[in-house]
This record gives structure tokens, sequence and C-alpha cells, in this order.
């Protein structure tokens, strides 16, 4: 079959053991793996919503991660732009997108160049999403505020 390169896309904002765990998954589906960070302007386009760690820092964290071989500034929102620049034959992605239709779209659109599509099991119970509505109301508590404002 070849060297089996792996890319697994995220944002790894607040990094959490959960994305620990897709990373050591995707790991363990490859002889190569690629980490793709999306940047801050993905970040904002897709989700709307900025990131709370910068890139530079999001990227230093997840490419000194021992399952990551490289880690790659996802700067486009189509991943078969990042395909064109990085050749990977393996794709990662949450299982919440499996049998959605940008599930599907991406799985067809990957066949045409010879990638197949992974689907991990998505881990509900840590997120960033989680982390960082629970940073907000720290910092909304009356006895924080002021301990968040201090310089």
């Amino acid at each position: 079959m070849g060297l089996r390169i792996g890319y697994a896309p995220g944002a790894f904002d607040l990094f959490h053991v959960g994305h620990l765990n897709i990373l050591k998954h995707a790991k363990s589906h490859c002889d190569y793996l690629i980490a793709g960070v999306v940047s801050d302007e993905m970040l904002e386009l897709v989700r709307g919503r900025a990131a709370v760690v910068p890139l530079a820092e999001r990227i230093e964290i997840v490419r000194n991660i021992g399952y990551v071989d490289m880690a790659f500034a996802e700067t486009v929102p189509d991943k078969l732009q990042v395909w064109e620049q990085l050749h990977f034959n393996l794709f990662f992605k949450g299982d919440d997108w499996k049998g959605t239709p940008e599930g599907l779209r991406l799985e067809e659109a990957f066949a045409k160049v010879g990638v197949e599509v992974v689907y991990f099991p998505y881990t509900v119970h840590t997120s960033s999403s989680a982390l960082r509505a629970a940073l907000e109301l720290i910092g909304e508590h009356p006895d924080r505020r002021s301990a968040w404002s201090r310089p």
C-alpha cells in the first residue's frame, strides 16, 4: 500500500484530552500524521468566533505532541486545497460528520483523489466549547471578576 499519510484537522483551541485522543487514534492508523491547525481567520469564517489561543501558539502545542509528525496551518476552507499541498491518503474526522450532507460531499470529493475518510468517535464529554463556556462563567462571577481583570 505504501506510506499511510494521515491528516487530522482541528482548531485545537484550549487543548484538552479529547484533542490528545484524536491525535493518538489518528496516529495508530497511519505511518505519518499531519495535524492541520485551523487558522484564526478560518475559525472566524467557519465557526463565527475567534480562537482563545492564537494560531502560532496552537501550532507550537500541537507540533510538540509525540503522535504528530507535522503541524500544518490550515488557511483555506476547502480540504481538497489542503490535499493538493500535502497529498495525504487518510483524512480523519469526528463521527458527528458521518452520514451528513457535508460528510458525504467530503467522502465523494476525497474518493476521486484516492483519500479514505476515517471517522472517529466524537468525544462529547470534553470539548473546547464547554471549556470556553466555563471560562466565560468564571470571568463573569463577581468574586472572580477582579482576578481576571488584574494586569
